[in-house]
């Protein structure tokens, strides 16, 4: 397994509730631009849509995928298109029902390859207020003092 994308942003804007597993739907030349580590999460989400005969999917908004410089020019190339995300339909609906509670949202946090497919790591997130973040950098600031501390006994 090797990590291609890592949204950074991410641990510290949201409380991570849960994480799931997904592949994605890419082209031809996405898929080595990916592999190549031209990707970027900063600022995606995912969002559920119901595009045919009534079946929820998931797909991956404004991921930026930079195009593949020698599969030559794209002229109708979107590097910010949706993505369509696989996962079975009961997981869909089991998301699309914990979604629904106040404040939680479908945030990526990785994207990786696994045996040759490229996987996308997201999460079920509550996104922190500021101050929940001041709190977050106070403790991270206490632990690394301690850990400095100790380091030198």
């Amino acid at each position: 397994m090797s990590v291609l994308g890592v949204n950074k942003k991410a641990g510290f804007d949201y409380k991570i509730l849960e994480t799931y597993e997904a592949g994605l739907i890419l082209s031809g030349p996405e898929v080595k631009s990916v592999k190549g580590g031209h990707i970027s999460l900063k600022e995606s989400y995912i969002d559920v849509l119901t595009l045919k005969q009534n079946h929820p999917e998931l797909y991956l908004i404004k991921a930026h995928v930079s195009p593949y410089r020698p599969a030559g020019k794209m002229d109708d190339y979107n590097p910010t298109r949706p993505r369509k995300l696989l996962l079975h339909q009961n997981e869909i609906i089991h998301l699309m029902g914990k979604k629904q509670q106040a404040g939680l949202t479908l945030i990526p946090l990785k994207i990786y390859t696994k045996n040759s497919f490229i996987k996308l790591e997201f999460a079920l997130a509550q996104g922190r207020k500021k101050y929940d973040k001041r709190e977050v950098i106070k403790k991270r600031e206490v632990e690394r003092g301690l850990r400095i501390l100790t380091k030198k006994r």
